[in-house]
């Protein structure tokens, strides 16, 4: 549903916000552009960056499909059950294959949905992957391992490719983590968990790497990755003698379902305000941007996968999709900026690896 119709909704309900909202310029239905607040592109530049340009295509990232078993509040995919069309296609998966092979700086392949796992060429993909001694990064939800039958093997299958492992556990409790995540995730979590610990994942030596990913539940922006990761550590192994290797603390960005709830809550204005207060210029050299290349389930090119949502394509017009592929053209190109990069640069900054700035 647009932020428009979103809005709509909110005035029927009575919501005061709602008018002020609806009043605002939108992007794609997805993004409030809004004044009130200093424009980002304007930020970067008084920072000393006139232009960003890539570094490097070092991390292929492919959002292979919208389908979830879950529908967590906090999604900027908007992926859920009902996501069923919106999955990427064996042709262009052999695309992708095709660029990865042909391309020596890309060193890693990273794999988020939805929920990867749901696509049915995604195994074929993973070990096709690997055989081009590519890192396989797969962005689990950890339930869809409890989720149904045919799921059950997937520790035994990670561990036979050595794929890395990143999930999401918003809190070490049950009730914080099924507030944003849905009822009963929790206790799925744990028991994943402790399936993935049980082949190796997560234990040191093992060369099986388990991370998590912490997203604050409200409208605040995370504490200290290395504190909350060893509080982390702590909680879990106590309470169910479970191990990983990182936790990375990631930025809510003012968009999709989390707009909505901003917005509904009243609180938009505000953690805007907290991202633009928290600017840090020693974010940028290391924006995941600069060095990743972000592939919808339909095949097109963005700079990172909060653009994709927004539909924002890289800004290189001969080589918008796939089968356009041209590393050179994508290498000379600016990065698209907007508003909600300001999620990215607050504080100690924010990307798909956690932190990126001390």
């Amino acid at each position: 549903m647009a932020i428009k119709q979103r809005t709509k909704s909110l005035k029927a309900k009575g919501n005061k916000l709602a008018n002020t909202y609806f009043q605002l310029d939108v992007l794609n239905g997805k993004e409030v552009m809004d004044n009130k607040f200093p424009n980002f592109v304007t930020k970067t530049q008084d920072a000393g960056y006139p232009k960003l340009q890539p570094k490097q295509v070092e991390i292929f990232q492919i959002n292979i499909g919208k389908l979830c078993n879950q529908t967590c509040a906090h999604c900027h995919v908007d992926a859920g059950p009902d996501r069923k069309e919106e999955n990427m296609s064996r042709e262009n998966l052999e695309i992708c294959l095709a660029i990865i092979k042909k391309t020596p700086s890309i060193h890693t392949v990273d794999i988020t949905g939805g929920a990867p796992e749901m696509n049915t060429n995604f195994r074929w993909f993973v070990a096709e992957v690997s055989k081009l001694g590519k890192q396989v990064i797969n962005r689990c939800n950890l339930t869809i391992i409890r989720a149904n039958k045919k799921y059950h093997d997937l520790p035994q299958f990670f561990k036979k490719y050595k794929v890395h492992l990143i999930s999401s556990l918003p809190y070490f409790s049950k009730k914080r983590t099924d507030t944003q995540r849905g009822d009963g995730v929790f206790e799925d979590s744990i028991v994943a968990l402790q399936q993935l610990n049980a082949v190796g994942y997560g234990i040191e030596g093992s060369g099986l790497t388990l991370d998590l990913v912490y997203n604050p539940s409200g409208a605040f922006l995370p504490s200290s990755q290395m504190t909350l990761q060893a509080e982390f550590k702590r909680q879990l192994k106590r309470k169910y003698d479970i191990d990983f290797n990182s936790l990375f603390a990631i930025t809510n960005l003012p968009i999709s379902r989390f707009l909505d709830y901003l917005i509904e809550s009243g609180n938009y204005e505000e953690y805007m305000q907290k991202l633009v207060d928290a600017f840090n210029p020693a974010t940028i050299d290391g924006l995941m941007c600069l060095n990743t290349i972000s592939v919808s389930w339909d095949g097109y090119l963005y700079d990172c996968d909060f653009n994709q949502m927004l539909d924002l394509k890289v800004a290189s017009p001969k080589t918008t999709h796939i089968k356009d592929f041209n590393k050179a053209l994508l290498m000379k190109r600016a990065i698209v900026l907007n508003q909600h990069c300001y999620g990215c640069t607050a504080g100690a900054g924010s990307s798909c690896g956690g932190e990126i700035a001390e």
